[in-house]
């Protein structure tokens, strides 16, 4: 066993030496292995996607966007939509009348684009409609488009299967979007760091690390036009007291999301919170406050069984029906995330 554990590490420790030119050795840091189900890939396929959820004032979908400039009908009045300043006299058009069926009719044909930023040509409302009905569900995390990254990037890719490793330069959103979406479960990637981007007040970022990009994204989200952890904003508090939760997401160097299957969670205005599981209940407290210009919501409960929910979670974004948390230790590093979705 020793000798398998000792191979195991040489070959992970080697995983990213490729040859590139058959001349340039390249080695890469394995820590910074990217999963296609972490948390960073779900942000970065946010930054990269097509914004699909900024003309929802005329699709109401979140799946697509309509490709401008393109005609649009509200009470009886022809609108051509050709930037996105006149989706703010669409929105006054549908205001105009409170007695009107606030429909957004569209003169055919019209082409859509999807997260991909594949395209589609619609020839009539049947059409739409059969697409809007048959539209993945939305979780309500919208893309990420105050943010852009300056390309190109590079990243290491190692195919277990093949044992055959390379470096690839990624050129467009169009490219990472459709890359992180298409990855097998035996290809292991990594970002080969340091990566640019532009935040959202204009100003050239460099990106050094996984963590790094992480929380360059997370602290922008707040200045998208997306659900933020505002505590300040007492919609955090409605939704988090409206109805029950469950863990939908529990990460501690490994998924530990099944540990609490079956917990449901009800938290009261009086920052007391109820987990019950069958016939067993389980008593904590929670609270909201600020620290270090972060948003903090804190976790105690009474039983050992919830033990690792027992901290100050960061408040990175919620909608009304998930609310995503992380906590990052300070004398480890390591980063635990923490995700409620309501039943």
């Amino acid at each position: 066993m020793k000798t398998i554990k000792y191979l195991l590490m040489s070959f992970t420790a080697i995983l990213f030496i490729s040859c590139q030119n058959e001349e340039t050795l390249i080695i890469q840091d394995t820590t910074q292995n990217l999963s296609v189900l972490s948390p960073l890939a779900s942000l970065i396929s946010r930054v990269s996607q097509n914004a699909t959820s900024q003309d929802n004032v005329l699709d109401n979908s979140g799946c697509f966007n309509i490709q401008l400039p393109v005609n649009v009908i509200v009470n009886g009045k022809q609108i051509t939509v050709s930037n996105q300043n006149d989706y703010l006299t669409v929105q006054a058009a549908l205001d105009a009348f409170s007695s009107d069926d606030d429909l957004v009719n569209f003169v055919y044909p019209i082409t859509i684009q999807y997260q991909n930023w594949n395209t589609q040509l619609i020839a009539n409302s049947d059409q739409l409609e059969d697409i809007i009905d048959n539209c993945d569900e939305d979780d309500g995390f919208d893309e990420i488009d105050c943010i852009h990254i300056n390309y190109p990037i590079k990243i290491d890719i190692y195919n277990a299967n093949s044992q055959i490793a390379n470096t690839i330069a990624i050129q467009n959103d169009v490219d990472l979007y459709n890359f992180l979406e298409n990855i097998e479960s035996n290809v292991i990637v990594s970002i080969n760091y340091p990566v640019s981007i532009t935040d959202s007040n204009g100003q050239e970022v460099l990106i050094a690390s996984n963590s790094n990009f992480e929380d360059t994204i997370e602290d922008n989200i707040e200045d998208c036009d997306i659900n933020s952890g505002a505590v300040g904003n007492p919609n955090f508090i409605s939704v988090l007291t409206d109805g029950r939760w469950h863990v939908s997401y529990f990460f501690n160097k490994v998924d530990e999301t099944s540990i609490y299957d079956g917990y449901n969670f009800t938290f009261n205005s009086s920052t007391t919170v109820l987990a019950v599981k069958e016939t067993n209940t389980i008593d904590g407290i929670w609270s909201t406050f600020v620290n270090s210009e972060s948003d903090i919501f804190l976790l105690k409960f009474d039983d050992s069984k919830l033990d690792e929910l027992n901290d100050n979670w960061k408040i990175i974004e919620y909608t009304t029906t998930e609310i995503r948390l992380k906590n990052e230790s300070g004398g480890s590093g390591e980063t635990t995330y923490l995700y409620f979705t309501k039943n």
